[in-house]
């Protein structure tokens, strides 16, 4: 069980991005649609669940050491390719926007010039993507029960202190800009967009897993947290709309109100989930090239990790943000590919000695 709850609070840490834990995409996708967003919200709860069950347990079957044999595995000669140079391409991207974003954090919370913020943010995912697998696993994990106890304690204040009626907060809570038509589309929306950016490292870490089983849950705990986190993120927004409307950061906002030293712990909570990010996607990245014990990996990690940090100083995060949509639209397809794979129910048996023949 400890195993899985490594699993599942790493996958966790990887997608509660800066902008899950600042309540944004929470905001667009869920609050948005008022109380269906709650509902909205145990969809994506139950999609996470056997998604992250899913790819954790085909992880494992084919002993993954990149994400790269388990897409050709769901996706086929043709469509697998293709998978993987998007896979791959928004791996470093999203790391290069972490790089950039953490710049602006250091600026807004202390101060700090945003080139020695992304550059202390790089240095950090540097050291840590030094060390092996199973070091890297636990330090993403480690964040996640911090943030989830934050979470918690602003849940809590915001009912206790709702000052609006479920009809009236409904209403506000509607005129907030929304990222999708209607609660149903939001909830695939951000499952798919997550997956996206999620899925390659769930792969990697459930590929040292020997036993299917604990993989398995660990995907499941994901998905189980992960849905946890939307939901109680949501109702802490929704019960205070009035005070949130329009903010840029949501839980910033809320934390701050409670006390000046509750906004300090959650602006470090968003510096840390950056930092598991950027850790997560960049280490994704690099071993679908080169392998943890390669004697090109650490060269490289610091090769890649500067040149990212380039990248994140002349402009690139516009171009990766004009493209994060089809992620979304990337989402989709592993989605329907891991559906398919599940269907199928192939015995862990026969796939072992696929792989074997194939090495």
């Amino acid at each position: 069980m400890k195993k899985s709850f490594q699993i599942g609070s790493a996958f966790v840490g990887l997608i509660v991005g800066a902008g899950f834990a600042s309540g944004q995409e929470v905001m667009q996708y869920f609050t948005s649609f008022g109380i269906w967003g709650t509902v909205g919200g145990l969809l994506a709860t139950l999609l996470f669940i056997f998604l992250g069950y899913t790819f954790a347990q085909l992880g494992t079957d084919l002993q993954a050491t990149s994400h790269k044999s388990v897409i050709y595995h769901i996706g086929g000669r043709y469509l697998g390719p293709i998978l993987d140079i998007l896979i791959t391409f928004f791996l470093f991207g999203v790391a290069v926007v972490m790089f950039a974003g953490s710049g602006s954090t250091f600026q807004q919370i202390f101060g700090i010039d945003t080139r020695v913020g992304s550059m202390i943010m790089i240095v950090l995912t540097i050291l840590t993507l030094l060390l092996n697998t199973t070091k890297i696993i636990n330090i993403i994990a480690m964040i996640t029960p911090y943030l989830l106890t934050i979470i918690f304690i602003i849940l809590i204040y915001s009912i206790f202190t709702m000052d609006l009626s479920f009809p009236e907060a409904d209403t506000m809570a509607k005129v907030q800009a929304s990222a999708a038509p209607n609660w149903i589309l939001g909830a695939f929306l951000y499952v798919s967009y997550n997956l996206a950016a999620g899925a390659a490292l769930l792969i990697v870490m459930s590929g040292g897993v020997k036993d299917r089983k604990v993989a398995g849950m660990g995907g499941i705990l994901g998905g189980v947290m992960l849905g946890g986190l939307i939901i109680l993120i949501h109702i802490g927004m929704f019960a205070k709309i009035d005070v949130i409307a329009g903010a840029d950061m949501p839980t910033l906002a809320l934390a701050e109100q409670i006390h000046p030293v509750v906004g300090i712990l959650m602006a470090i909570a968003l510096l840390g989930m950056i930092y598991n990010t950027a850790v997560g996607m960049l280490y994704s990245f690099i071993v679908r090239f080169i392998a943890p014990d390669s004697k090109m990996y650490k060269p490289s990690v610091v090769i890649i990790g500067l040149l990212g940090y380039v990248l994140s100083l002349v402009g690139f995060t516009t171009l990766v943000g004009k493209v994060y949509a089809t992620m979304g639209y990337l989402g989709f397809a592993l989605m329907i590919a891991a559906v398919i794979a599940w269907f199928k129910k192939r015995k862990p048996e026969k796939i072992e000695t696929r792989v074997s023949q194939n090495f």
